[in-house]
């Protein structure tokens, strides 16, 4: 299959990497001068837990353009963008996205077909990447990718389009695991996000907080709060328990145990440890997302709310 990445980041890069591998004919769709500054290759040094956690380090060549035109020839579209980008994204695929099917690969917080735009709801499939990681100074991308993807509908069972992306990630090497509810799944994932960011922009980014119990109870707490936020824009927590479970069980149990995974199973540590920049952008406009709701529908979340000076709209 013909797959074109959007954009160079890391879920792009390291996905489009295992997706090359499998047989797929792999670029990736760069802004215009990125390409030269970018350069031919991007070097990888990552645990691949499809084959129990090999160490992959290699120079990978890479293949880039900076223009498309509606007759690309592409079979699948991976978008997989910061959630503020996905609508500027979407608005310029819209006239250039052919035939391709486009695979949205990611946190999404507004309602995810007005995310779209103009973009053809038909020719979209939604799923979200299981893995993480982060390009170093040295330009080197130092990440984990785990054995399975997530995949959804927003109704009924997977047309022929989302079958086919499924086909692709379980030909490389992926399991496919099913959330009903994609919507509702997104939105709680989203929280989860802010609770933990929340806390991670007081102790300066998530890799920092990884090791404070008292900040990792308060991201717990944080999340709780923010459940009936969840509810008042009608998410069924009811299917959702297993993912609200940490935010709901006592802060006694919960925070120690998140402390053990984060310092002892290595996927959740590399989650924590990508997230190191203390003026990464995403981390904040995603508790400024979730706290303009919770305003907006009068869900009272004061921790959220106090931590607003380490996000806040005025901050540099």
């Amino acid at each position: 299959m013909k797959i074109l990445m959007f954009g160079r980041g890391v879920i792009a890069a390291m996905y489009g990497w295992a997706l090359e591998r499998a047989g797929h004919e792999v670029e990736f769709y760069v802004r215009p001068g990125r390409a030269a500054e970018y350069g031919d290759s991007i070097d990888l040094d990552v645990r691949d837990l499809r084959a129990w956690g090999r160490r992959v380090v290699e120079t990978w060549p890479v293949r880039y353009r900076e223009e498309l035109e509606p007759d690309h020839g592409f079979e699948l579209i991976v978008l997989s963008v910061q959630h503020y980008r996905l609508p500027e994204a979407a608005a310029f695929l819209a006239p250039r996205v052919g035939t391709a099917t486009v695979l949205v690969f990611g946190n999404v917080w507004s309602e995810p077909l007005d995310a779209l735009g103009d973009l053809p709801s038909d020719q979209v499939a939604w799923g979200f990447p299981q893995g993480g990681g982060g390009f170093g100074e040295d330009g080197v991308l130092r990440g984990m990718l785990l054995p399975r993807s997530v995949f959804g509908t927003l109704g009924g069972p997977p047309g022929e389009r989302e079958r086919a992306v499924r086909r692709v990630f379980r030909d490389a090497g992926f399991r496919v695991r099913e959330r009903p509810d994609f919507r509702g799944w997104l939105w709680v994932h989203f929280a989860s996000d802010a609770g933990l960011h929340s806390q991670g922009v007081r102790a300066g980014s998530l890799s920092a907080l990884a090791g404070s119990r008292e900040g990792l109870r308060e991201a717990l707490l944080t999340g709780r709060e923010l459940l009936p936020l969840l509810e008042a824009r009608g998410v069924d927590l009811r299917r959702h328990r297993a993912a609200v479970l940490p935010f709901r069980a006592p802060t006694w149990l919960t925070a120690p145990a998140l402390g053990w995974l984060l310092a002892h199973v290595a996927p959740a540590r590399v989650n924590f440890e990508a997230h190191s920049d203390p003026d990464a952008r995403e981390p904040r406009e995603i508790c400024r997302d979730a706290l303009t709701e919770a305003r907006r529908l009068g869900v009272p979340v004061p921790r959220l709310e106090a931590a607003e000076p380490y996000f806040g709209l005025d901050r540099k």
